[in-house]
């Protein structure tokens, strides 16, 4: 299996890094009934060290702390070997958990940590260099979103699959297998009757990392109206014609958590934006727009609307989502955002 043969290879080349290192056969008698993947005997001016390392396609923190669990076990039958954990990536939270659990981890990345005896050998900050696109694509896909917003927005509440799956109006499929993807990452914990949400903070600053507002269809226009005149009218006129919308970007951050001075109305409309843009009497541009009106990629950005000051404000997860990496000061709107509203919650 080329995984565990990467995985040898990276950790002997750690190990040869000192140079008065040696490698040698682990006898199965050694090895009883301990069933490592890769089993090492390494040789050493004060005498030799066994190591069993377990390696795993996932370096996520759930499969750290179960090679953890593991070799702690191990130890107890068989103190002299020491444990290591080998994944394609270890992020720093999987290494924190390696090194709490007192066994090394290497990576086939670059980063390691082995520390036994009189050896110590660390390598760190070496970037991911199996991203799993695929993975990601699966957790931020816009329905699965639905989910995220859900659990971001209630941190504290303990869901089962199906009460979940019915606020975030999908399938209870959907849930469990994003379930696990959380699960995965220990950004979810298992409780008596549901789960919860554990690290909203890692949740949300991993999907604004994967995010940008322009998955939306744009529309830019203008108006010789300020913004928030703008914003009025189209809170009255999408009220008028039983057209869902929601502020969102500055528009929606001005409400929630004023913190900069802006020039652009943005909001989320459903339905025929041209249409409705002639009705409020807007033109459209290509440069120096001060109305943007987002044709929504998924209908979970209206999930969590509120009224607030007579129009209806996106949830403020989707409005940091959106300012988050928004030129001209919206990442300093979506942090003050982030600060006032979101975490008190959490």
């Amino acid at each position: 299996m080329k995984l565990l043969s990467d995985g040898l290879q990276a950790l002997k080349k750690h190990l040869s890094s000192v140079p008065s290192l040696a490698f040698g056969e682990v006898s199965p008698d050694e090895i009883a009934d301990a069933s490592p993947d890769i089993a090492l005997r390494v040789r050493y001016a004060g005498g030799d060290q066994i190591i069993f390392a377990d390696v795993k396609s996932s370096g996520q923190p759930r499969y750290a702390r179960q090679a953890g669990d593991r070799f702690f076990r191990l130890r107890s039958q068989q103190s002299e070997i020491y444990g290591v954990f080998i994944a394609p990536y270890i992020s720093p939270a999987s290494a924190a958990i390696c090194v709490e659990a007192g066994i090394g981890y290497v990576d086939l990345s670059g980063n390691c940590r082995l520390a036994f005896n009189t050896i110590f050998i660390l390598r760190e900050n070496q970037p991911n260099r199996f991203v799993m696109k695929k993975e990601l694509a699966s957790l931020f896909a816009p329905r699965s979103e639905r989910i995220l917003r859900a659990l971001l927005s209630y941190p504290n509440q303990t869901w089962t699959t199906t009460a979940l799956a019915s606020a975030a109006s999908v399938s209870s499929g959907m849930v469990s297998h994003i379930k696990k993807l959380l699960v995965d990452r220990e950004w979810v914990q298992a409780l008596e009757g549901g789960f919860r949400l554990s690290a909203p903070f890692e949740l949300l600053a991993t999907w604004a990392e994967n995010y940008t507002f322009r998955k939306n269809e744009v529309f830019d226009y203008y108006s010789l109206k300020p913004p928030f005149e703008l914003e009025i009218d189209l809170g009255e006129t999408c009220a008028e014609a039983g057209i869902t919308y929601a502020l969102t970007g500055f528009s929606a951050s001005a409400r929630l958590a004023p913190a900069v001075r802006y020039q652009r109305a943005m909001a989320y409309v459903q339905g025929d934006i041209p249409s409705l843009a002639a009705r409020l009497g807007l033109k459209s541009v290509s440069s120096g727009p001060n109305i943007t009106l987002l044709s929504p990629y998924d209908e979970g950005v209206f999930q969590g609307s509120k009224p607030v000051d007579d129009v209806l404000v996106a949830n403020p997860i989707q409005v940091y989502l959106d300012l988050k990496n928004y030129r001209g000061r919206g990442e300093e709107a979506a942090e003050t955002l982030l600060n006032q509203v979101i975490k008190p919650q959490w």
